[in-house]
């Protein structure tokens, strides 16, 4: 944060309000932020971001937001004033309406004139501020302003960052001559000499910064410069002055900022004062800056539409009572809440459990300060282990798959139950995958953002009552009543948002994709977490060595191709080496200096030079040894010695699920150090691995899609459809297609799924861009249905604002209306694959449910599923078997026009299955 002077009398802070409209809208235009509805809210989130940041960290004692209001006397006396300035883009003129209802919440007034610039009104309220003994703060990065800095008026800078307020400045009397290099009393001066290209002022063309600040210190303001032009020596900024001397005196004019204006300075409405957090939090909601609702205060404890009281259920009797509420009720919402929110670590701590709308409560199992009052005055306490056959009705009524269960992320109940050996029975809904389904590209899926969108409140969250960062307390610490209220009111929610979220299902025709495929999904993912998957340690460690050595060989060339040691993993140092040393051609340029990414590197690779060659190798093996080969043995579980990724069914906006926690999903197998890393994952003993994958599967739902003939011809004649597009492209007979071809054909193929155009395909292919174009042509032209397709789906993104995949799952492409041509663009790709992408993962998740179904009782398990591919642990007698009952399975998902087809493998190892 900047280091701000003393307050030594009140201050009040002027912000010139479309300076930082506009930042925030920019600041976002190559990914803006839209709402699921495809509202753009890049200017409200970044302003709003902004004006919390003024509020809470300035501190200001009066605020207000200045705006243009008009067209003022500066364009009437110089009709070209700002006539070079683009027209506002009309998302950004849509968002201004909500700007203003957000700054009505926060209760700032807007300050504006009629037919006034908004640098006239805040020039006008800080020279009455200091009359009346405040200090006015001017915010804005607009070097105008320099001119009014003075004692009581100063100026908070930015910077770049806009709202971010990255190299921010505070400028007073003391530094302000240090931007310009002239002091406040002469930037009018300075800025008529210079002239302003984004105001269209014109200033003295050749007459640039070091020059005025030159003419200024010799003869002290415009007019002396003026009078004395025949004195200055400079022959071209004699003549330039000789030419635009009444443009520079219009200048002067122009960017003098008025101080007299007849407008009063209101203190009292510009008092600081609280938010109306209620009006705030709906807009909020609105705009989907669920982040921004969470940080609004204290969460209500419960709906307010809701007299439940949340009850502590801490002996048995009252468990067993509780019990009976639920069975009568016919159904419940859970929560299980763990000690430690690592999977399969941490015990648990308590349950919530919510049954119709009276009954919500709390049963504590491992609180270390239970020693607290209840609302009756009564001691609390925990619970015996659910191990206790005197819990066992609560027992048998988890495990009861006749009671619908309802929850919030119900494959984490689910593994937290079984790792004390219970078996949640009866998942009936899930309001977080509803919420995925609903709104696959929202950000944040977290209950209390949700109940406040659909029930008008917030939950309390588990940081609410353990607070975070260095404040943090483990859970297990907190006192039984807080526990209660957040887990109660967690669960309670719960029941309310899924009877919400059901009708929308069934609104959008999700209810069946929801019930059918994601549910059953839950049960598959625990056991697959549960189960894990073996690694050979002793291979890892003899890999790490090998790549260790690799590293320092190639290191060691590195240095002798570059002439001298640095540190290869700096940036800086290696653009000395590359740029200034070795002088090799600037690719790209960032904010820091020429770029040394992949691409940059391959680029100049293929120029020839040896030394970004020997980088990329260099980073691709560090990479290997450090995010791989070193880190994934500190994974494995020391209670079960394997490792337990975690799969997500709400994160990829496509419907494909992801693994974190370690990610197996990404382990690179295109090169042969990456696919070795498969040659440490290892079955049990007595067991080998089986695999099984889909053969281009998006293709094949592609040709199902497009229905073209040629397309589906080819596969159901099972022919190389690589090695049929190889023929047309290079327009040689199908025998003829060399490797090299069909190489060439498969990206094309796939290409076409995502949507590459000439420029990235050439870049791929090593073509130039107008091969790749024609080679784009003749494949639409052999297959035009596909071509067909690919705009039917882009035409029904901008009619419905969404598209669909085979099993009814949306995705909503907003950024297909965007104004700016980059996001339009990639709106259209987004609008192509998506439905072939995620009919590939709809299809691939009916798979997993029914093996998982077919596997039960063999002794085999599902491991690892990566995106098409899945992994199993089978005994050797039977690996076979599975092998066949997983092929079949598989190409039995789902009925096609095409055939589906999966290749198998049997290994000791991953490596070996393929």
């Amino acid at each position: 944060m900047v280091e701000i002077p003393p307050r030594t009398r009140p201050r009040l802070f002027l912000i010139d309000g479309y300076a930082f409209i506009y930042r925030a809208f920019f600041a976002m235009i190559s990914r803006p932020l839209t709402t699921s509805k495809g509202e753009n809210t890049s200017a409200a989130f970044g302003f709003t971001r902004f004006l919390m940041k003024v509020r809470d960290e300035f501190e200001p004692d009066y605020l207000g937001v200045v705006l243009d209001a008009g067209t003022s006397a500066r364009s009437e006396r110089y009709p070209e004033y700002k006539a070079t300035r683009e027209k506002m883009p009309d998302e950004l003129r849509a968002s201004l309406p909500r700007i203003r209802e957000l700054l009505e919440a926060f209760r700032v007034p807007v300050l504006e004139l009629p037919d006034t610039e908004a640098d006239d009104v805040i020039g006008t309220l800080a020279r009455k501020a200091t009359e009346q003994g405040l200090e006015a703060v001017i915010v804005s990065g607009d070097k105008d302003f320099y001119q009014l800095i003075q004692d009581g008026i100063a100026l908070l800078n930015p910077g770049r960052g806009g709202g971010s307020f990255v190299e921010e400045e505070w400028v007073d009397e003391r530094n302000a001559s240090e931007r310009l290099g002239v002091p406040p009393v002469r930037v009018t001066d300075y800025l008529a000499l210079i002239g302003d290209s984004s105001d269209n002022v014109p200033g003295a063309k050749g007459i640039g910064p070091k020059t005025a600040v030159q003419l200024l210190d010799a003869w002290g303001d415009v007019d002396a410069v003026l009078q004395h032009i025949a004195e200055i020596k400079q022959k071209r900024a004699r003549e330039a002055l000789e030419a635009a001397e009444s443009d520079v005196r219009l200048s002067k004019e122009l960017v003098t900022i008025r101080t007299d204006l007849p407008i009063e300075l209101d203190l009292e409405s510009l008092e600081l004062s609280d938010p109306d957090r209620e009006k705030l939090r709906q807009i909020f909601v609105e705009l989907e800056f669920h982040s921004l609702a969470r940080e609004l205060g204290e969460p209500a404890a419960r709906a307010p539409d809701s007299s439940v009281a949340f009850q502590t259920v801490d002996s048995a009797e009252a468990v067993a009572a509780l019990v009976e509420q639920v069975r009568a009720a016919g159904h419940c919402a859970i929560t299980i809440e763990p000690t430690d929110t690592t999977p399969l670590k941490g015990e648990i701590a308590g349950i919530g459990i919510a049954a119709g709308d009276a009954t919500a409560a709390y049963l504590p199992f491992a609180h270390r300060r239970p020693g607290v009052l209840d609302l009756d005055g009564v001691q609390m306490r925990n619970l015996p282990p659910l191990s206790d056959p005197a819990l066992r009705p609560l027992v048998d009524l988890l495990e009861d798959a006749s009671v619908p269960k309802t929850g919030h992320n119900l494959k984490g109940d689910t593994l937290q139950l079984g790792s004390v050996g219970v078996q949640l029975g009866g998942l009936h809904f899930d309001t977080q995958i509803a919420s995925y389904l609903i709104d696959p590209g929202r950000r944040d899926h977290a209950l209390d953002s949700l109940a406040m969108q659909y029930l008008g409140h917030r939950t309390p969250s588990r940081e609410d009552v353990t607070g975070k960062g260095r404040d943090e307390t483990p859970y297990a610490e907190c006192e039984i009543d807080r526990a209660r209220d957040y887990a109660a009111a967690h669960a309670h929610a719960t029941l309310r948002l899924s009877r919400i979220q059901a009708e929308d299902l069934e609104r959008y025709a999700l209810d069946r994709l929801f019930r059918d495929i994601e549910m059953p999904l839950i049960d598959v993912l625990a056991a697959m977490e549960r189960r894990g998957v073996r690694i050979d340690g002793s291979f890892f460690k003899t890999m790490g060595a090998k790549l260790a050595r690799d590293l320092d060989l190639i290191q060691q060339e590195i240095w002798k191709v570059a002439g001298e040691e640095f540190n290869i993993n700096s940036t800086p140092q290696l653009r000395t080496i590359l740029f200034d040393k070795l002088d090799l051609p600037v690719v790209r340029r960032t904010k820091t200096g020429p770029s040394t990414d992949a691409s940059v590197l391959e680029e100049l690779a293929q120029l020839g030079h040896e030394l970004p060659k020997l980088i990329l190798e260099y980073r691709q093996i560090d990479k290997l040894k450090g995010t791989y080969v070193d880190a994934l043995p500190l994974q494995v579980n020391s209670k079960t010695g394997r490792i337990h990724t975690s799969f997500s069914q709400t994160v990829a906006a496509t419907g494909r699920l992801s693994s974190n926690n370690p990610n197996l999903q990404n382990i690179p197998i295109r090169t042969q150090q990456g696919a070795e890393i498969r040659k440490g994952f290892i079955p049990a003993d007595g067991c080998l691995f089986v695999s099984a994958d889909y053969s281009q599967i998006e293709l094949r739902i592609l040709a199902h899609f497009s229905g073209d003939p040629a397309f589906v011809e080819a596969f159901q004649n099972r022919l190389d459809i690589h090695r049929q597009t190889a023929a047309i492209m290079f327009g040689v007979p199908v025998a003829d297609v060399t490797a090299e071809m069909r190489a060439a054909a498969k990206t094309v193929n796939f290409a076409t799924i995502y949507g590459i155009g000439p420029f990235a395909l050439s870049h791929q292919l090593g073509t130039s861009v107008a091969e790749a174009k024609t080679f784009i042509e003749n494949y639409f032209a052999r297959f035009p249905g596909v071509r067909r397709y690919l705009d039917e789906q882009i035409e029904h993104a901008r009619t419905h604002g969404y598209v669909e995949t085979l099993s009814g799952r949306r995705r909503y492409i907003p950024e297909i209306q965007a104004r700016n041509y980059n996001m339009r663009q990639f709106g259209e790709r987004a609008a192509t694959n998506a439905p072939v992408q995620g009919s590939a993962a709809d299809i691939i998740k009916i798979a997993m449910i029914r093996i998982h179904q077919a596997l039960a009782d063999t002794g085999a398990h599902m491991l690892l599923q990566v995106h098409d591919e899945l992994v199993f642990e089978a005994p050797e007698d039977r690996a076979d078997e599975i092998r066949s009952t997983v092929r079949d399975l598989m190409e039995g998902a789902f009925a096609l026009d095409v055939p589906l087809e999966v290749e198998t493998g049997v290994g000791k190892n991953w490596f070996e299955c393929k």
